[in-house]
């Protein structure tokens, strides 16, 4: 999948120009007097004349909601924009900036990938120019937000892609040609190298595919760096179920379910952009999950890189069978301070939690306490669930070292982690982020369901905070 790229520019100065279309941001409470019709209610616009437009933020509004509210006016008029507009920000924040920025560009996202007359965009969000009126200095705040809605888009453009366009070996292509962009190290490890390593559980998750598994290793190191941070995604590119098969009815939505590995590609591939002074390792096991006469069955008995065998309860659990070989080799070869997973998991965590956060799963404090607040800013919310001893015993099995799954319709999202946590050599500072209700889902911006890159925007911001 080819890179993306913009020639839109991003200008600052002092003072709006009257020739160019000015949008005039007003919370509840400081609208203008002179127009009694406006009460800068969230979302609402009033054209004050031809070259000016005013847009209500609601009151006391969250910088989360400030890149919700931009992005959802530019979306709205996508194909209208003139090429050139200024953005009033004089007396905002770098921070408040970022978010409008941010809004801005992902309203433009093209989701028209393979229809044969799209309908245009606005040159806006190709070659246009933003001009930022302001008194403070948010080059870098602007040109950051940038950055990652250019990323964002492209993780979005990967997760959108169905399953016929998008196999294990198109996120390895994808990695490799952003790594080569940005300068950063991959690896593709191939299915006769995985064999000789013994990623059984992975190999065995791919027996009913066609196509190949991979084991992605991207590495972004700076010169100068206090920790390594591994991040491991499950990259499953379409997941029938296998054996344990899905219905029917909604299985077309599951070429998201490599969620994770988008979120781990674009968290690289941005950090790599913003130089960010973090060690930071991806791990993506990559594979379908599909079905044919050498599927792996309910009742099979599976290795693992780590050497513990597994009882396959349920061949549709398989997301945690391939992360447990990514979770283990990701310490055992680079030994990091930190290690994450995301993982588009279980229908459970949506159950829990809705689509407005994440669960978080983690036994150390610290860290749940500041992928939170990386969360809480960014508006990729996360939630903590536990992962007390006391449900190890779900995932016991009678013959093997470990079950897949406890066959029963409670804390399924917890179990899930308990048994991912088996998989992690007990490293100190471990976080299980169950991402199934958050990566792909229906917003105002597709009502037919599609990709969301949450994930990145999280994670810089909690990279950002080790450096």
């Amino acid at each position: 999948m080819e890179q993306k790229s913009t020639d839109m520019q991003i200008q600052i100065i002092q003072e709006p120009d009257e020739n160019v279309l000015v949008i005039r941001p007003f919370e509840q409470g400081s609208e203008p007097g002179n127009q009694e019709m406006f009460r800068a209610e969230k979302g609402e616009i009033w054209w004050y004349s031809s070259k000016e437009l005013w847009l209500g933020l609601g009151k006391t509004p969250k910088l989360p909601a400030i890149a919700r509210i931009f992005r959802s006016l530019f979306f709205k008029r996508k194909d209208r924009w003139p090429a050139h507009i200024t953005l009033d920000a004089r007396g905002r924040s770098a921070q408040w900036v970022g978010n409008a920025v941010n809004g801005m560009l992902l309203g433009g996202y093209d989701l028209q990938l393979y229809k044969t007359e799209p309908r245009p965009v606005s040159e806006f969000f190709k070659s246009g120019t933003l001009y930022i009126a302001t008194e403070l200095d948010v080059a870098d705040a602007a040109e950051q937000a940038r950055k990652t809605a250019l990323v964002q888009t492209r993780i979005m453009d990967l997760m959108n892609a169905p399953g016929n366009y998008k196999k294990p070996a198109t996120l390895a292509e994808w990695a490799v040609s952003s790594g080569a962009e940005n300068g950063y190290s991959v690896q593709i490890l191939e299915k006769a190298y995985l064999e000789a390593q013994g990623m059984h559980a992975l190999l065995a998750v791919s027996k009913g595919s066609a196509e190949p598994p991979v084991m992605i290793v991207s590495e972004y190191q700076p010169a100068h760096y206090t920790h390594t941070v591994a991040l491991v995604g499950k990259g499953v590119t379409f997941d029938t179920g296998g054996i344990s098969i899905k219905p029917s009815a909604n299985m077309h939505l599951m070429k998201s379910d490599m969620g994770g590995a988008a979120a781990v590609l674009g968290t690289v591939e941005l950090a790599a952009q913003l130089q960010l002074p973090v060690r930071i390792v991806g791990v993506i096991p990559s594979t379908e999950n599909a079905v044919d006469g050498a599927a792996m069955k309910p009742g099979d008995v599976i290795g693992s890189y780590a050497g513990k065998t597994i009882e396959v309860i349920d061949t549709d659990a398989e997301g945690r069978l391939i992360l447990a070989d990514g979770l283990h080799y990701a310490v055992k070869q680079f030994v990091p301070d930190v290690l994450i997973d995301l993982a588009t998991l279980t229908g459970s965590v949506i159950q829990t939690l809705g689509y407005e956060a994440a669960g978080l799963f983690s036994p150390n404090d610290e860290l749940a306490a500041a992928l939170t607040e990386a969360g809480d800013a960014t508006g990729e919310r996360l939630w903590r669930l536990p992962v007390w001893d006391e449900y190890r015993e779900e995932i016991s099995s009678d013959i093997a070292d470990v079950k897949n799954y406890h066959g029963k319709p409670l804390a399924g999202a917890i179990v899930a982690a308990k048994f991912l946590e088996a998989f992690t050599a007990e490293h100190p500072a471990w976080a299980h982020l169950d991402i199934a209700g958050m990566a792909f889902g229906d917003t105002e911006f597709a009502p037919g369901r599609a990709g969301t890159a949450y994930g990145i925007r999280l994670l810089i911001a909690y990279l950002s905070k080790l450096g």
